[in-house]
């Protein structure tokens, strides 16, 4: 029982890791899958594909099926998270793969600032600055009014954005359901929604694209496992440097795969990105852990 101590963080690194590689080879699939299909196809494809990753997870022998009690809720979360995959695919199909990653690192960004006027969170001035210090590597990447501008762009932003919405109600979900069942409703309500939109685009895949798209719903369906299960482990901020790894490696692949050339712009605001999210989630991390320690123990709920 004393050597399990040190081995949870040590498992819950190598899980973030893992999910980490899986989220990296998901963008490398979808690219690869966008070169002859529409965007909403591949949303669909990797939500039917995922789901199907997922249920010998979910079903397995003896174990209920997930329920819940708040299907409105998870009907308005998969509305808005679907906005933003659409939006997120097209910035990794179409936009250099650099800078469709670094911008959606600016994710926590915006969820410190939802967090404040949807869950009424107080943040003091050390999160602000490391806010607008996040922001400041946004226009950098985005360079407004240059020549090297493209209102792409922009689409990564707005899924950095909507992004965070998601964020925000996969918080209260989880406060509601366990994560397995979150996960489970929501892939549940995207396969039927995303497949509105891509029938108006419809056409079949052919030969390898059929390959590209299982892979973009297995390899999301295992990053979204992994990273669950990191975060009941671990902490948020010793894992969180973790899954900045995902951006060398789609750095390396996208010069391998499709002889893309990180910039100089790109890398100093990605790297301005990753130290304030780094900063925010060690922040929030270490207010936790001190409320949980002045937190009157009496009435409290379990698992609080």
């Amino acid at each position: 029982m004393v050597s399990a101590a040190p081995v949870a963080p040590l498992r819950a690194a190598l899980l973030m890791l893992a999910s980490t590689l899986s989220f990296g080879l998901m963008a490398i699939a979808i690219r690869l899958a966008s070169q002859s299909l529409q965007t909403t196809e591949v949303a669909f494809f990797r939500n039917a594909f995922g789901l199907l990753a997922l249920l010998p997870v979910i079903l397995r022998p003896g174990r209920p099926l997930p329920r819940t009690r708040h299907l409105p809720r998870y009907l308005v979360r998969t509305v808005i998270g679907l906005a933003s995959m659409l939006c997120g695919f097209w910035a990794i199909g179409h936009l250099p793969l650099s800078q469709a990653i670094s911008l959606s690192y600016s994710t926590p960004l915006f969820v410190t600032i939802a967090a404040v006027f949807w869950l009424g969170e107080k943040v003091h001035m050390r999160r602000w600055l490391a806010v607008a210090a996040g922001f400041l590597g946004v226009l950098v990447i985005l360079r407004p009014g240059s020549s090297q501008f493209s209102p792409g762009l922009l689409v990564a932003v707005a899924a950095a954005l909507i992004s965070a919405l998601v964020a925000i109600q996969i918080k209260q979900l989880s406060r509601l359901d366990p994560p397995d069942t979150v996960v489970f409703y929501t892939y549940l309500f995207w396969v039927p929604m995303s497949l509105l939109p891509a029938l108006f685009q419809w056409q079949w895949p052919q030969g390898i694209a059929w390959l590209w798209l299982v892979c973009t719903g297995v390899s999301g369906t295992a990053g979204q496992l992994l990273w669950t299960r990191a975060l009941r482990l671990g902490e948020v901020s010793a894992l969180q440097p973790i899954s900045f790894m995902q951006l060398p490696v789609v750095i390396v692949l996208g010069w391998w795969l499709f002889d893309e050339r990180l910039d100089a712009w790109t890398a100093l605001g990605a790297g301005i990105i990753l130290a304030s999210t780094a900063y925010i989630a060690h922040r929030e991390a270490m207010l936790a852990r001190r409320a949980a320690t002045t937190a009157p123990v009496e009435g409290a709920k379990p698992g609080e």
